[in-house]
């Protein structure tokens, strides 16, 4: 094993092509209760880059490696007395800092120590692009469906931003459990494609009045369980068409990408509609769950998940492969308009020790 190892480490917070920088450091040591695992592939998500950013719900002590939310690799070492997993065995690393909760290590270097209670084994028949991506968005999705909203068979779900990696999980997932989905859109040319991918129902914003369809669609019994990763107006919508006694769980805040003013981090509710029909808005957010669930309650809903992938139930798109040295190149990718893939920092096998 060698001694030093390549990670991509921002030294304070800023826009991350500007603080990150390649370095050179120690293998960690794993100690009781923890693995040390050699990463294969982690991704690059939208919520990593707001960490370094300074403007996420959690900021980590600076100097920090990037990467706070997943990757797959192989267990290199295991502490002293640490049983349950054997070495050479392929898991997931859940980076996923709880909140409350200690600090994790970042996903964006060669090597990590992590608990073994955050560590789930993963057949070898599922690549490494489907792995790495398996423990945030695919959670998230079967979280809100049946955890947070119990959404039964035969129930109408209407959920914002469709067309987000968790909105065409939650598609896929519902369209499983015989849930049927009214689905949000921005532009026309995405309704077709959420169509085939199962949705029951679209509506775009573009040219379509979000509160007019869902009453032409749900009829009078009305629209009772919805996500929204949108808030603003769009957010403030959802709630408007809910039926009396309905609830929307707030789990992003899209329409706020990049801004700074205040005033523009906002769901403006009407009043009179919350109140004179009880209607609930409430946040979910992976970090606080994973802070107030037991490490077995965790594993068990992470299992679940794994069970869903491997069946091919649930389908996560391929990523775009960039090897560590390509950071800027990645990052540019990642904050492109409808780029399509998952940017994933890769890392190869066998690479002579000599150049690390």
């Amino acid at each position: 094993m060698p001694q030093f190892m390549r990670a991509l480490v921002a030294g304070k917070v800023g826009e991350p092509a500007d603080v990150l920088r390649l370095e050179s450091r120690p293998v960690p040591t794993p100690e009781a209760g923890q693995a040390l695992i050699r990463v294969k592939a982690t991704p690059i998500h939208a919520s990593d880059l707001h960490v370094l950013r300074g403007r996420y719900g959690f900021s980590p002590e600076f100097p920090t490696v990037g990467g706070h939310m997943e990757c797959v690799g192989r267990i290199e070492d295991l502490g002293p007395d640490t049983e349950g997993l054997k070495i050479g065995e392929r898991v997931v690393a859940v980076a996923v800092p709880a909140v409350p909760g200690p600090h994790v290590a970042g996903t964006w270097q060669e090597y990590l120590v992590a608990d073994t209670r955050r560590l789930l084994p993963v057949p070898d028949h599922l690549s490494d692009s489907s792995a790495c991506q398996l423990a945030v968005n695919p959670l998230t999705a079967l979280l809100l469906v049946t955890r947070e909203l119990d959404v039964q068979p035969g129930e109408w779900l209407l959920q914002t931003a469709a067309g987000s990696t968790v909105g065409r999980l939650v598609i896929q997932l519902a369209r499983h459990l015989g849930i049927r989905t009214i689905n949000v859109v921005r532009r026309r040319d995405a309704v077709e494609e959420i169509k085939a991918l199962g949705g029951d129902e679209v509506i775009c914003t573009e040219d379509e009045d979000l509160l007019q369809r869902v009453a032409e669609i749900a009829g009078s019994a009305g629209v009772r369980k919805a996500i929204d990763c949108v808030a603003g107006h769009v957010g403030a919508q959802v709630s408007q068409a809910l039926a009396p006694g309905g609830e929307v769980v707030v789990y992003g805040a899209l329409s706020t990408h990049r801004q700074t003013d205040p005033a523009a981090l906002t769901i403006p509710l009407q009043a009179r509609s919350v109140i004179y029909e009880t209607k609930a808005v409430r946040g979910f957010w992976l970090n606080r769950w994973f802070g107030t669930a037991s490490p077995a309650d965790a594993l068990r809903a992470l299992s679940k998940v794994r069970s869903l992938v491997a069946d091919e139930v649930l389908s996560i798109p391929q990523g775009k492969p960039f090897p560590l040295e390509r950071f800027t190149e990645a990052i540019s990718f990642a904050e492109a308009p409808a780029h399509g893939a998952k940017p994933l920092f890769v890392f190869e096998d066998g690479r002579d020790e000599d150049d690390r």
